[in-house]
């Protein structure tokens, strides 16, 4: 039996969790399919999810269909948990895009097929709501042509669209044009349709034929053989979650080998740890095992530094960098009884563990704790959170865009051991340049690489980082090359008839705090500008209402490059694509319902930066100030930054 690891998405309200409750009833996982408004679905588990009718959580189900044991993957249709379906892409096989029969291609449909275009993902689309009054799958399938793939191949078609017997209809195929399909479709060149309603069941058993016909015959791992049984177990942490109990429970698809009970697994480099448990999503739900093999989908206990997107074994085929965005948003988050201060950090660095881009902030002299976010929902949701699972009520401060820095010039700086006034036993001299978008941050040497040990570099290397994460105006400095242009230092001495002497002797310490002092330095005569998230907006308005929504941009400093209009006859929303600044996004989204009837969509996504105008804004420092300490370096002593 093979396997198949299938990831369903889709924009939010497209019926995605509705389709996989009605995949899980056509296989015989469940007597009948859950509904999201009744809040009794199979993968909408969280009280929260079901009591707001939306995905939060990626969920797992595990079905067997035409001899292949099939991991179905319910992911998030809200923009504000884009970082959940990221998470997600990363282990599949194959995608189902879900696109409504009757709202068809909408914003967030695009950003997904965008995503499953460029990681090369094999893609079937699935036009929902076919027995929907509006359904129109000729017009949606138009759709899909012009705004999605020009290699959408429907598999069938419908019959009475937008009635309560709406069916699907498939096409016959010859062997020729199967195989032809089978190839194009693996190789993500070609993009199957097929038509259904989740509802009625209708055209989704040929979805699932689709899937294991077109994809998974060669597509995807078999289940273990005595072979794998030598092979290392290699795969991917994907999900992190806590038992009731709290203890840590790490989900993962290997891909290759066999991982058993007591094992020891190193994840992503670091110390191996101890495999203490191994339970596996199968047909009857999640099962206690001894063993995992290879395709499948687990969850382990025994891990407690697992990270999401952490690898383990030996990489290589199968293996996905995936990244749709990272948050652009941030607040301040206060409990409403400040004795609850510390519980607090507490419950938000668990759920940072689920969601590391989060991104948990301490600011220790002010005692404040920032996170990041990706819109106001996620706000709400996290308050919920907060409260029902860890008795913290909590407010948030005023959403604030997260801004980064760029080097402006070429500057160095440096510091020599033993002359004043540097009170470090250390040489460090730093020239910083600025570096292209997307560059990232570089370490180059112009000194030898030998001229002192490599901890001494190492710890060089994280001073710098730590003045990059904070920089002028306390904004990281996501790209620019810094170059080590002096070294030096004293090697380990003792005092007479004693042990090593650190007041005589050069420590890692050292290296750190003046490579944070020194690149300071560099960075102020450099100088920064501070630039703003900008967000790319896509936005669907009734097309008798285009005026009205151009009028109202200006107002969030929203600028339109694009607007399409399609053919009146077909009664398609007007699609407005432009640029935003992200801190207007949550204003733009909550005037649209009032310009638009309620009709109207807008999706948006982080673009680039750009300079921002007037005062740059300053950003809190969650630890020691090194550019205020440079100002004077009479004022520095060897102890900072403890003192």
């Amino acid at each position: 039996m093979r396997t198949l690891t299938v990831g369903v998405v889709a924009h939010v309200d497209a019926g995605k969790t509705s389709l996989t409750e009605r995949i899980l009833h056509e296989a015989g996982v469940l007597d009948r399919p859950g509904s999201v408004d009744a809040g009794d679905t199979r993968t909408d588990s969280l009280e929260l999810e079901r009591r707001r009718g939306i995905t939060i959580r990626s969920a797992v189900a595990s079905f067997e269909w035409h001899d292949t044991l099939v991991n179905l993957v319910d992911t998030p249709g809200h923009s504000d948990f884009v970082a959940e379906v990221e998470r997600s892409l990363a282990v599949l096989d194959a995608a189902v895009l879900v696109v409504s029969a009757v709202e068809g291609v909408q914003a967030q449909t695009l950003v997904l097929m965008r995503a499953l275009q460029r990681l090369g993902l094999p893609t079937l689309l699935f036009v929902n709501k076919l027995d929907r009054a509006g359904a129109d799958p000729d017009r949606v399938l138009a759709q899909v042509g012009e705004r999605l793939t020009a290699e959408a191949v429907p598999l069938g078609a419908a019959d009475a669209p937008g009635s309560p017997h709406a069916a699907y209809l498939a096409f016959a195929a010859s062997d020729g044009e199967q195989a032809d399909l089978r190839e194009g479709t693996r190789a993500a060149r070609v993009q199957p349709v097929v038509f259904g309603s989740a509802i009625t069941g209708a055209g989704v058993p040929a979805l699932l034929d689709a899937l294991t016909d077109l994809v998974a015959e060669e597509n995807g791992p078999a289940l273990a053989t005595e072979d794998d049984a030598l092979e290392a177990p290699a795969g991917t942490v994907f999900k992190l979650d806590r038992s009731p109990s709290g203890t840590r429970l790490t989900y993962v698809r290997l891909r290759r080998g066999t991982l058993r009970v007591r094992d020891r697994l190193a994840l992503a480099g670091r110390e191996p740890e101890r495999v203490t448990g191994v339970e596996v999503f199968g047909p009857d739900g999640l099962q206690r095992a001894s063993q995992v093999e290879a395709g499948r989908i687990a969850v382990l206990r025994g891990p407690t530094t697992a990270r999401v997107g952490d690898r383990f074994g030996p990489h290589g085929q199968g293996t996905r960098d995936v990244e749709l965005g990272r948050p652009s948003l941030e607040t301040v988050v206060d409990p409403v009884d400040p004795r609850q201060r510390g519980r607090l950090f507490t419950a938000l660095t668990e759920l940072a563990e689920q969601d590391p881009l989060i991104d948990l902030r301490l600011d220790d002299g002010r005692g404040e704790v920032a996170v990041s976010l990706y819109g106001e929902v996620q706000k709400e949701v996290i308050a919920t959170f907060l409260e029902e699972d860890h008795g913290v009520a909590a407010t948030f401060r005023p959403t604030t865009p997260i801004c980064v820095e760029r080097v402006r010039a070429v500057a160095a700086a440096h510091q020599l051991i033993d002359v004043s006034p540097n009170p470090f036993l250390a040489t460090v001299g730093l020239r910083v340049e600025p570096a292209e978008v997307g560059h990232g941050i570089e370490l180059g040497l112009e000194v030898e690489l030998g001229s002192m040990p490599p901890a001494f570099f190492a710890a060089v290397r994280e001073g710098a980082g730590l003045t990059l994460g904070e920089a002028v105006h306390g904004w990281a400095v996501p790209d620019c090359r810094v170059v080590v242009t002096h070294s030096g230092y004293y090697p380990r001495q003792s005092a007479m008839h004693a042990g090593f002497d650190k007041k005589m002797s050069s420590t890692a310490a050292d290296f750190r705090s003046l490579a944070r002092l020194v690149l300071a330095e560099a960075l102020a005569r450099a100088g920064t500008v501070v630039c703003v998230p900008v967000h790319r907006f896509e936005l669907e308005v009734p097309q008798d209402l285009v005026g009205v929504v151009l009028a109202e941009l200006p107002h969030h400093r929203a600028v339109p490059h694009t607007t399409r209009v399609p053919d009146r006859s077909l009664g398609a929303a007007a699609v407005l694509s432009g640029d935003v600044p992200a801190g207007e996004v949550h204003g733009l989204a909550q005037r649209l319902p009032h310009l638009t009837r309620g009709e109207g969509v807008l999706t948006t996504v982080l673009d680039h930066h750009a300079p921002i105008t007037g005062p740059p804004p300053e950003r809190s420092r969650a630890r020691p100030d090194p550019f205020a300490q440079v100002r004077d370096w009479t004022r520095v002593k060897r102890a900072w930054p403890a003192d």
